[in-house]
């Protein structure tokens, strides 16, 4: 009778609790009530224990909402968390930047070898690797949502190795060309489901802090691939650089298919539509606060992508490098890499928006005098490598929180924003990258005025996202965040 009484007083008579307690903090005040609760009924009745589950009934949503949830279908029993979390979101998009900075040093031996003799037609090799990762970018994310982030990603990197394999094996620049296309529309899934997948489990300030430290481990590889290039070269013929991409797909797809769970959750999956992406797109370029943010990157990451097309020309030949291109570039990525690293330690104490803003006027005054140093008669290499190692890491500090912002307002639809975001981030910094690129004449002016205008355009679209005001925090650390 006893125990028949204290079932009646259980608090899951109360309407709505299921749906209220799915909330940290309501769940927080319940559990609090339960452990007084317990105390109380210690010191009326000491003779009698509850069961283990007072109040909570063991049949609602409360006691599975205290307990992590089993893993959905398709994940794997094991759980990475800590490092090796960061450190494979790192490794996963890097694969993409290997196939194109390992490529760098071998464009001259490529297109002489494929018999290709325009120095600006070789930029193609990079060009339309990137402008096809752009255009597929909407299909992993939509998938991603539907299936799972794991199943996707796994396929995605399964077609890495398979072209890559193609790509050593071709017989024309024609044909590298066609490889190289299929290669960027199998890349599409390793630049946009890692960041779904850190959007499945962070958010905010602690989702941009991630972000950075994984772009610390996304530049390793821009900073080692170029020299891992020569070396190559110099034993073997270009051919292997491909076959070494291959490789190590191999080794990165056996650690996510041991080791990475699935993260999306079950209620979240969602239909596999055309009208749906569609919707997805015009949400996106509709939604004020995501706009701005992702047409701005889009801007910076065009003059990033210039930059690269005719970095062999422009630093190799151009300013004389000659064989220390590759140390240069290494030294550069290096630079970025460090301040990825500083804009995790400090961007969940200033929060993105003052720390990515900040990034964006300074951008503009260093690109500034770039195109200033680029307009003097002699400008040296120890005169342009500065300012734009100083430029590459003003990127940093905007990237990383970039995407947080425009990601944020898309909790439910994480996979499709991230694809869309990517679509347009993509599809319009490597054609404009590919522009800035053509335009090369042997000096670096058409890159300083690329870097300047990116810089003024980036500018206005935030202050459109923001309507006028920068600087903004909307939210203090720690404060819970709606999901959307």
């Amino acid at each position: 009778m006893r125990r028949a009484s204290f079932e009646k007083c259980r608090i899951s008579a109360i309407p709505g609790i299921d749906a209220s307690f799915r909330t940290p903090c309501n769940r927080h005040l319940f559990v609090n009530f339960a452990n007084y609760a317990r105390k109380i009924h210690h010191i009326i009745n000491p003779t009698f224990h509850p069961p283990k589950d007072f109040p909570f009934p063991a049949s609602t949503a409360m006691k599975n909402s205290m307990n992590p949830p089993a893993p959905p279908p398709g994940s794997t029993p094991s759980q990475i968390d800590g490092k090796e979390f960061v450190l494979l979101m790192g490794l996963i998009p890097a694969l993409m930047a290997l196939g194109v900075d390992s490529m760098l040093p071998a464009l001259g031996a490529i297109a002489a070898d494929l018999g290709e003799h325009d120095p600006n037609r070789r930029q193609y090799i990079i060009g339309v690797f990137l402008l096809c990762n752009g255009l597929a970018c909407l299909v992993p994310g939509a998938l991603a949502d539907r299936f799972g982030r794991r199943r996707v990603l796994m396929a995605c990197l399964g077609a890495y190795v398979a072209c890559s394999l193609g790509c050593a094996l071709v017989t024309s620049f024609t044909q590298l060309l066609a490889a190289r296309a299929m290669m960027g529309l199998a890349c599409a899934g390793l630049l946009v489901l890692p960041s779904a997948i850190i959007r499945d489990r962070f958010e905010g300030d602690r989702m941009a802090r991630l972000q950075s430290t994984v772009s610390i481990v996304f530049m390793i590889v821009p900073m080692i691939a170029p020299t891992l290039g020569q070396m190559v070269l110099g034993i073997a013929s270009w051919r292997w650089i491909f076959s070494l991409m291959a490789m190590l797909g191999c080794v990165i797809g056996l650690w996510t298919f041991l080791r990475l769970p699935e993260t999306l959750r079950p209620e979240y999956r969602q239909p596999v539509s055309l009208l749906r992406v569609a919707r997805s797109m015009v949400e996106i370029t509709t939604t004020r606060v995501a706009v701005g943010y992702t047409f701005g990157m889009a801007l910076i990451q065009s003059a990033m992508f210039g930059y690269i097309n005719s970095s062999q020309q422009l630093v190799a030949e151009h300013f004389g490098a000659g064989p220390r291109f590759p140390v240069i570039f290494a030294g550069m990525a290096a630079c970025m890499a460090t301040t990825n690293f500083v804009n995790s330690r400090i961007v969940e104490r200033f929060g993105a928006r003052r720390v990515s803003h900040s990034a964006v006027l300074a951008f503009i005054a260093t690109s500034a005098l770039q195109l200033y140093m680029a307009s003097q008669p002699h400008e040296t290499l120890w005169q342009f490598v500065p300012i734009m190692t100083l430029n590459m890491c003003l990127m940093s500090f905007i990237g990383a929180n970039f995407a947080s912002i425009a990601l944020q307002p898309f909790a439910r639809k994480a996979g499709a924003a991230a694809s869309s975001q990517a679509f347009i981030r993509m599809v319009t910094a490597a054609a404009l990258g590919a522009f800035i690129g053509q335009s090369f004449d042997g000096t670096a002016r058409p890159l300083a005025s690329a870097l300047l205008a990116a810089g003024c355009g980036c500018l206005a679209l935030v202050l459109f996202s923001e309507k006028g005001r920068l600087f903004r925090r909307l939210l203090p650390p720690g404060t819970p965040r709606p999901i959307a």
